[in-house]
């Protein structure tokens, strides 16, 4: 089907699937029986031939047992080597959101991306014996090829969704499937067809609307971009890449929207919400689906074979293969990451084993062998495996996108990002001082206004998209760069001073705030107030407001916040979602030409409903009771001349924080943590400078007249367990300023690592980082699901130690497990 034929057909498939949206009807926890008469039907395009399958089969006829197993698991870069290739005949790699490649630093460029592929590829091909089979290569192009440097970030799903454009979203994924061959990988781990119907979970972004409308009509563009025809095969050689349609079903409808929790919905509306994208994804020819974290009803969707098989393979006509997601079959009843042939026989196709691969793979064979797993189950997961890798191209020797130049971060996908921005912004508000004459003189202020990583949110250079700096992104624009050019274009003066002080008055001050970056997990939220008790954002506003200044707020967020106080304290209210690496394409729009004329209107739509009150956390248009702050598909242009009264402050809710990564930053110890000294007689703490920032750091100072604790603690007992399983650690700046002589204990809670060996290697004056995995801690004795101290340091000595920072992090670079202490 050529790419013309199949723009037709799938249009058509948009609009028969077409379904009104109402409020959901929840069903009793227990029914997960999926009952494939009730799903819609689909078909997956350009899978099969005869020519494909003939291969396939003659491929089949002579593969081992263990051959054919080592095609159904993937293994992470970060927890294999191409050494094992050489024993463990796997079909598949995977580089996780913050594994690094082959000898090199997490945010590296392509060329050691290139170099860890052709590593792992040649350690295949040297494998003796046996039935050579090409590996498949994926990693999470979230956002644009996003864990590689120098990559082209586009806006983040909640702000494509605003464009409402879905021609932008198949340029986009042509331009990501691009980017994404030419750094070596041949799978991209998207699109995310979620539907998030409730905004406190964290990954509200990764979603283009609440509403199936959107993903609907997007689905079959993404894949068709990022994959090309797929009928005419050898799609990595045309500059294409396989796609995944991800995660399959319901990941949006947790309850609470708690991550990878239970979505507790009746059949009918897990169809009617939660399945409309995948028929055009599946019609569209994506090569394989994710199956998703979440439970239906109590059963783990890893598990659920009516779904999987049934629904999925069955009904539905999904001729690829189904994936799993980072360890999800360990969360099935009954299985842990190392064993579970429930998942296969469930339909999983693929393990994603990123570092239970090798117990996963031992155990497998095994099943196989006892029958647990039948011969047939693991053909038929095998077949599926190889057609896509047929189909892919992966059987062809030649790779010429694969290290080639001028295609990464390259001016046609920057530009294209650029239109993403300018298409998805949406203008809350307007009291008449937008557009920004570029004849002006400008205040540009707020802490996002600089900083590119902030921009860019989550799933950028690492899981998380935490610690990045401007440095780390040579081929992006930020905020405050963009608005500098723009206003200078038009002979106006712009200045930047993030803490918003002047000397002489602006015309008009730009404030760019709004959410740090996050991602699964991290990003879950209790209620949707922006900055729960420590307002610092609104009171840079209001200071600015109090001047006789007026106030342009450019809010980066990932999702819709309860922002009433932000929004009265602004004169004009821009949601900018998480725009990406052009951050040029929002002065675009509210910077206008000398004489204060549009350049660019605004066009962006919510695709998302917009709270009244911070308690309305599932807010969807179709419920019963609906009353938004800003309806789905409100957005204000310029034509418009909509004044926004004052709203209320009263959020509703009760200030509760949802802090569990930062416990000492910037100076301060955000909500709910403080230091805590026992006794008060054998240490004492001061504030210094630190980093060049006055007071930004804590002295402490141990006597050594007893033993002595400082620690920094909640208000009550927090769950770590997902960070611990997520690798991730303590990182602490520190700077020894005179060196103990007795031992020095690092704790949280029970569980006690020596650190004397770090600090006794440390030369006083000097600035240093310690990381220690969380798993360190649990092992040493920490129960991480009941954690109130999230760092206590002691010692019966004297010594002298000043902190910068302490919170966690999900970059494993340069992490040390020190030994427990008794």
């Amino acid at each position: 089907m050529n790419t013309t034929t199949f723009l037709v057909a799938l249009l058509a498939t948009t609009l028969l699937t077409t379904v009104a949206i109402a409020e959901p009807v929840f069903a009793p926890t227990g029914k997960a029986t999926a009952h494939p008469s009730q799903w819609p039907a689909a078909k997956s395009q350009g899978l099969i031939d005869a020519d494909t399958e003939a291969f396939v089969d003659g491929l089949m006829a002579r593969m081992t047992l263990e051959e054919k197993v080592g095609q159904m698991i993937q293994a992470d870069t970060a927890s294999i080597t191409p050494e094992d290739l050489k024993t463990y005949p796997l079909g598949s790699i995977l580089a996780g959101g913050s594994s690094p490649p082959l000898g090199a630093p997490d945010r590296s460029p392509k060329e050691p991306w290139v170099a860890t592929v052709r590593a792992f590829r040649e350690a295949a091909q040297a494998r003796q014996g046996g039935t050579q089979i090409p590996l498949m290569f994926g990693i999470d192009a979230v956002h644009g090829n996003g864990n590689v440097v120098g990559a082209t970030l586009f806006p983040h799903n909640s702000a494509l969704g605003a464009t409402r454009d879905p021609e932008l979203i198949r340029r986009i994924g042509a331009a990501t499937g691009q980017e994404t061959a030419v750094s070596g990988f041949d799978w991209a781990f998207g699109p995310t067809l979620t539907v998030p119907r409730d905004d406190r979970w964290g990954r509200t972004y990764e979603g283009y609307s609440e509403d199936p409308e959107v993903v609907r009509q997007y689905a079959g563009q993404m894949i068709l971009g990022l994959q090309g025809a797929v009928s005419e095969g050898q799609v990595l050689q045309h500059g294409h890449v396989a796609a995944s349609a991800k995660h399959f079903l319901g990941d949006g409808g947790t309850h609470d929207g708690h991550d990878q929790g239970d979505t507790q919905v009746s059949e009918a509306d897990l169809v009617r919400l939660h399945a409309q994208g995948y028929v055009p994804a599946i019609d569209a020819g994506t090569m394989t689906i994710m199956a998703s974290f979440n439970s239906w009803n109590g059963v783990k969707m890893h598990g659920n074979k009516t779904l999987l098989t049934d629904v999925l393979k069955g009904r539905m006509g999904f001729d690829g293969f189904v994936v799993g997601d980072w360890n999800g079959h360990g969360q099935v009843a009954g299985c842990v990451p190392t064993n579970c042939p429930q998942a296969a026989n469930a339909g999983l196709d693929m393990y994603m084993a990123p570092d239970s691969w090798k117990g996963l793979f031992e155990n497998t064979v095994a099943q196989v062998k006892s029958g647990e797993i039948s011969q047939a189950r693991v053909d038929d997961a095998v077949r599926r495996i190889l057609r896509v890798k047929v189909k892919l191209g992966l059987f062809k020797a030649a790779r010429p996108w694969e290290g080639r130049d001028g295609v990464l971060g390259n001016a046609e996908h920057r530009a294209l990002a650029r239109e993403a921005v300018r298409k998805s912004l949406v203008l809350l508000k307007n009291n008449g001082v937008l557009p920004i004459k570029s004849s002006a003189n400008v205040l540009v202020a707020g802490s996002g206004a600089d900083d590119i990583g902030r921009q860019s949110g989550g799933w950028t250079l690492s899981w998380q998209g935490t610690d990045n700096k401007n440095s780390d992104f040579p081929n992006a624009q930020s905020i405050w760069s963009g608005l500098k050019e723009a206003v200078e274009a038009g002979g106006g003066h712009a200045w930047l001073k993030v803490d918003g002080q002047f000397d002489a008055k602006p015309d008009v001050a730009i404030v760019v705030f709004g959410e740090t970056p996050y991602a699964e997990g991290v990003g879950d939220l209790k209620t949707l107030e922006y900055q729960p008790g420590d307002k610092t954002d609104l009171a840079l506003l209001k200071r600015l407001k109090a001047a006789g200044v007026p106030v342009v707020a450019v809010f980066l967020t990932g999702r819709p916040l309860w922002v009433n106080p932000e929004l009265n304290a602004s004169d004009a209210f821009v949601n900018a979602w998480l725009p990406g690496s052009e951050g040029g394409g929002i002065a675009d729009v509210i910077i206008g030409d000398a004489a204060g004329k549009p350049r660019n209107d605004f066009q962006g739509k919510l695709s998302f409903s917009w709270p009244r009150s911070a308690t309305q956390t599932a807010l969807n248009r179709g419920d019963k009771v609906y009353d938004p702050l800003f309806a789905y598909g409100y957005g204000l242009t310029y034509r418009d001349k909509v004044r926004l009264p004052k709203l209320s402050e009263v959020s509703g809710v009760t200030v509760a924080s949802t802090n569990t990564s930062q416990y000492f930053v910037a100076g301060k110890t955000p909500a709910p943590f403080a230091f805590r000294l026992s006794p008060t007689t054998a240490v004492r703490i001061r504030p210094v400078d630190a980093g060049g920032v006055q007071e930004a750091g804590r002295q402490i100072t141990f006597s050594g007249s007893a033993p002595a604790t400082v620690a920094l603690a909640g208000d009550t007992a927090m769950d770590l367990s997902f960070q611990t399983n997520a690798e991730m650690a303590l990182l602490i700046d520190y700077r020894l300023d005179a060196g103990a002589t007795a031992p020095v204990s690092l704790s949280i809670g029970a569980g006690r690592l020596d650190v004397s060996p770090v600090l006794n290697t440390a030369s006083p004056g000097e600035w240093r980082s310690l990381k220690i995995p969380l798993k360190c801690f649990a092992a040493a004795g920490t129960d991480v699901t009941k954690v109130t101290e999230t760092f206590a340091l002691s010692t019966a000595g004297p010594l002298t130690v000043t902190l910068q920072g302490v919170k966690l992090t999900t970059d494993p670079a340069g992490a040390v497990c020190p030994a427990k202490r008794p």
